[in-house]
């Protein structure tokens, strides 16, 4: 009998733990990783190479629109989540100043594999395309920052609520695994955002956010 309550006992840990790691809840918030493995992997030559090409491109914008000509964001979404993903590239001395996690939007489902982008209201999608960063606010999740979109892909940014903002469930590392997903807000970890805060609070112009792919 000692044995058999044992047993039970056992099953109902492990049926519970079970719960807690493959449901919905689980991956759209906690974003524990097994294993959570830290790694510290460099911007493969490809991305890096597209990334170099967007910030010519994005130079040209920022000097017709009179943005910060000293850095821009840059969020590359074809590259896996757990990796970093997110660059702060400083344009003067063209070069990547740090890089950090993002989310992307998981588009009103559970879980969503692979990628899809939406731009319109209530589609819980990433969009594509330029951004303004805005004023800051206290929001839902703490400090967050208006995103205005500039382009027809992003033009609904503003009314869809998609701000800069961060959460606890975004590493502050490179991890092995994909990470949590948003409804379409690029949400970074909370360290992140504090380095983020000067950059974007002491520029006297407008900084340029860009998600591609």
């Amino acid at each position: 009998m000692k044995h058999l309550r044992t047993f039970s006992i056992l099953a109902i840990v492990i049926t519970a733990g079970a719960f807690i790691t493959t449901g919905s809840w689980y991956k759209r918030t906690a974003a524990i990783h097994f294993p959570k493995t830290e790694i510290n992997k460099p911007v493969e030559d490809a991305a890096l190479a597209k990334l170099k090409l967007k910030v010519s491109e994005a130079r040209s914008f920022i000097t017709k629109k009179n943005f910060n000509e000293s850095i821009c964001f840059m969020i590359d979404m074809s590259i896996p989540s757990g990796h970093n993903r997110f660059f702060v590239y400083h344009l003067k001395k063209d070069s990547i100043q740090n890089a950090a996690l993002v989310t992307h939007g998981r588009c009103n489902e559970n879980w969503l594999e692979g990628r899809k982008y939406g731009n319109t209201v209530g589609c819980g999608c990433t969009s594509l395309g330029k951004y303004k960063v805005g004023y800051p606010y206290n929001g839902r999740f703490g400090l967050a920052y208006k995103l205005y979109g500039l382009d027809k892909t992003n033009d609904k940014a503003f009314e869809r609520y998609v701000v800069l903002h961060a959460h606890d469930c975004v590493p502050e590392t490179a991890v092995a695994n994909e990470i949590c997903q948003s409804d379409g807000c690029p949400t970074v970890s909370p360290g992140f955002l504090q380095q983020l805060k000067p950059m974007i609070e002491r520029s006297g112009k407008p900084v340029l956010l860009w998600i591609y792919e």
